[in-house]
């Protein structure tokens, strides 16, 4: 691993301090290409406007006839966090606008697979819907809304995937990322393009004198679910997923929130008046997601549509205990796999040389509904992009295998999908996804060939330096700044995927080390003269006196008074 301290522009941090911003955290956003205050800004006037999205204004003239109409509307929904919030979004906020009718369905992982599908059109259909209203997928639908169409159904897509080489023949579509789009925010999260939409309805509305401004719905009500779908997903955050995730997060600090994102911060041992974005992704987001890996996502969406304070308890406690499920099923998983990607290792090479460029593993044994979890720890530990399969559990799909993939800086990994399918013709069924995940269907008789196909590619696309962990931080802390209050700053502030939280570097002296529960390292380390804690999560190797640390802030409480510790991210003894 190698620990790099990222340059931090002087005159964007004097412009910043000069602006009134802390110093500290001038100096972290100037480092993160913040060039001026304005651009900190969060208000909700800031946000991109509705009318640069393309498709949005066809798709509220489309829904403003459905609801004058009185049409029956179906959300079809992914099973993943993003999926949901976008559809507890599309329900909520539909019905706040008017609709009377609004239904949702959810594919099942193992049994349906991804995105709209013919049978989930057909499902569709069957229920007696007018129009299916897809969040979260559909872009690379074409079958699927083709059949929707065929029955009848007029068809909007909302999504944020890339799409493939034919898009569906949708009704409207919205999506930043389809030709033709200049919508500045390409990261912006599938329940972020549904809240769009909605701005968009209700803009349309207030011009067919349904409401005014005075009297028309609020929808700031939805920014605490589009806030969680955001970071939960790990989409960039840029300034307008930023402003997206702050809003979100300061309705839910002031207690506006729905009833199951409260249970759900009950539940995971969290509070919400001093919720941050760690509690999205580490908390709240793995709870959802777990429905959808483990059981059926309708539990996750009917936790985040109830008003019932009871019932959303009742839901957030299910989902915890799907999830401590979850946790179980991965580390069996986990250790499988980490043997499965050592015997690939080369014995008679060193070091990286050793390693293939890239890992796919396989074992029938494994659960495809957390492949993707796994895929993402091998990763973390090779740094090399991983491939986890597992037998499909779908009827009839019993020869297919399905993968989840993660990658690193440097390999995108849809792409080299799209170049393995070009090279192997048929070795690929299925596949779709973005630069740093996806997924791919293959043969299980093809799977030695897709695993050296996508070897190949990165060892052609990676050189030696992307191969090596790169750890990118704020360089060392002045001492006077390791105050809880200031730690407490810190996490207040949204940080995520593109806007990394803040992660110091220096040099330290060991004092002592010991590990605890058999799977943490727990130090005493003297930092600028002045002893101070640490642990390090799910390491147990000793490390040597002096060490050059990665670490993150947190504040740590015992006996009633509140200290300053590390939380380890890395080391660099060589």
């Amino acid at each position: 691993m190698k620990i790099i301290a990222r340059d931090i522009p002087p005159r964007s941090v004097w412009a910043l301090e000069q602006a009134g911003v802390h110093p500290l955290l001038a100096r972290l956003y100037a480092a993160r290409g913040v060039l001026g205050k304005e651009e900190l800004d969060d208000g909700l006037a800031r946000l991109l406007p509705p009318t640069t999205l393309k498709g949005t204004q066809e798709a509220a003239v489309l829904l403003a006839d459905a609801i004058r109409d009185d049409k029956r509307l179906c959300i079809v929904a992914d099973y993943d966090c993003d999926g949901a919030t976008a559809c507890a979004v599309a329900v909520r906020g539909l019905r706040l606008l008017g609709a009377k009718h609004v239904s949702y369905l959810v594919p099942d992982r193992v049994v349906d697979g991804y995105g709209l599908t013919p049978p989930i059109a057909e499902r569709v259909a069957a229920s007696g819907a007018d129009m299916l209203i897809t969040v979260d997928n559909g872009i690379a639908s074409v079958e699927g809304v083709a059949t929707a169409k065929a029955r009848g159904l007029a068809v909007l897509v909302t999504d944020h995937h890339l799409p493939g080489p034919v898009l569906p023949e949708a009704d409207v579509m919205v999506n930043p990322n389809q030709p033709g789009c200049d919508f500045e925010s390409k990261s912006i999260a599938g329940v972020g393009v549904m809240f769009y939409v909605l701005m968009a309805l209700r803009s349309e509305l207030r011009n067919r004198g349904v409401f005014d401004a005075a009297s028309q719905p609020k929808l700031d009500v939805l920014l605490p679910l589009v806030a969680l779908g955001t970071v939960a997903d790990v989409v960039k955050l840029d300034a307008n997923n930023r402003r997206l995730v702050a809003q979100g997060l300061r309705r839910i600090r002031a207690g506006a929130l729905p009833a199951g994102i409260a249970a759900l911060f009950t539940a995971a041992g969290r509070k919400a008046p001093v919720a941050t974005t760690f509690d999205f992704g580490f908390a709240l987001g793995p709870r959802i997601n777990a429905a959808g890996r483990l059981a059926d996502m309708t539990l996750g969406i009917e936790c985040l549509l109830t008003d019932d304070a009871g019932r959303a308890d009742e839901l957030a406690r299910m989902l915890d205990g799907i999830n401590r499920e979850r946790r179980d099923i991965e580390g069996g998983m986990r250790d499988q796999a980490l043997l499965l990607a050592e015997s690939l290792f080369d014995t008679d090479g060193e070091g990286q040389e050793a390693m293939p460029a890239a890992i796919s593993v396989f074992d029938a044994d494994f659960h495809e509904g957390v492949v993707g979890i796994v895929a993402s720890r091998i990763k973390d530990r090779f740094h090399r992009p991983t491939f986890v399969f597992a037998a499909s559990g779908a009827p009839g799909k019993e020869h297919e295998i399905k993968g989840s993939g993660r990658s690193i800086p440097g390999f995108h990994l849809r792409d080299a999908l799209d170049l393995v399918a070009k090279r192997h013709p048929g070795v690929l069924l299925r596949f779709g996804g973005h630069a740093m995940a996806a997924g791919c269907t293959v043969d299980r008789t093809q799977f030695a060939v897709f695993e050296r196909a996508l070897a190949q590619v990165a060892l052609e696309w990676l050189d030696a330096a992307s191969l090596t962990r790169r750890l990118d931080t704020d360089g060392p802390i002045a001492a006077e700044y390791m105050r809880v209050d200031l730690v407490d700053t810190l996490h207040r502030e949204v940080w995520g995927q593109g806007f990394a939280p803040p992660t110091f570097s220096e040099e330290v002296e060991v004092i002592s080390q010991r590990l605890v529960a058999e799977k943490h390292l727990a130090v005493r380390l003297k930092h600028q003269g002045k002893p101070v804690d640490g642990i390090w999560f799910g390491h147990t190797e000793p490390l040597p006196p002096r060490v050059l640390l990665a670490f993150r802030l947190d504040a740590d409480e015992w006996q009633g008074v509140r200290r300053v510790r590390f939380l380890i991210e890395g080391a660099e003894t060589a």
